[in-house]
């Protein structure tokens, strides 16, 4: 079987890793993710591999945040999305675009943003199938 990804996985960096590992752990669980895989100072999540990484950095300087840069996961639903917003506010993250259609990407999309602890912009994303499938059909 190929795999049908074209990434093999991301890192955020983080200047507080046991709050930001238990931030993610609360949030990721939202989307079905959970912990794969574990090391002193850094967390992998995914749902069988380890696709996104929370560490502090391997040189050992201040984390920092890139411009331009956010991380997406998949939800299954809206309601999916709405669950991973909530509970990121409730940890600690800050809006950056509640959740919503964004027909900028596609009538289907249907997503929220959060800045984390750290300031790492993240969204859950939700493709809606069935609209999809209306749209194409009528």
């Amino acid at each position: 079987m190929e795999n049908p990804s074209i990434m093999s996985h991301m890192s955020v960096g983080t200047n507080d890793f046991p709050q930001a590992k238990a931030f993610y752990v609360a949030v990721l669980e939202t989307v079905d993710a959970h912990i794969i895989m574990e090391h002193e100072d850094a967390v992998a999540f995914g749902k069988k591999f380890p696709e996104f990484w929370v560490q502090t950095p391997f040189d050992k300087q201040p984390a920092t945040i890139g411009n331009g840069v956010h991380f997406a996961f998949w939800a299954n639903s809206k309601e999916q999305v709405h669950h991973f917003y909530e509970t990121a506010l409730k940890h600690g993250a800050t809006c950056d675009g509640e959740p919503g259609p964004r027909p900028d990407y596609g009538e289907p999309y249907y997503g929220c943003f959060v800045r984390d602890l750290d300031g790492h912009k993240i969204e859950a994303a939700f493709w809606d199938f069935e609209l999809e499938a209306s749209l194409n059909n009528g």
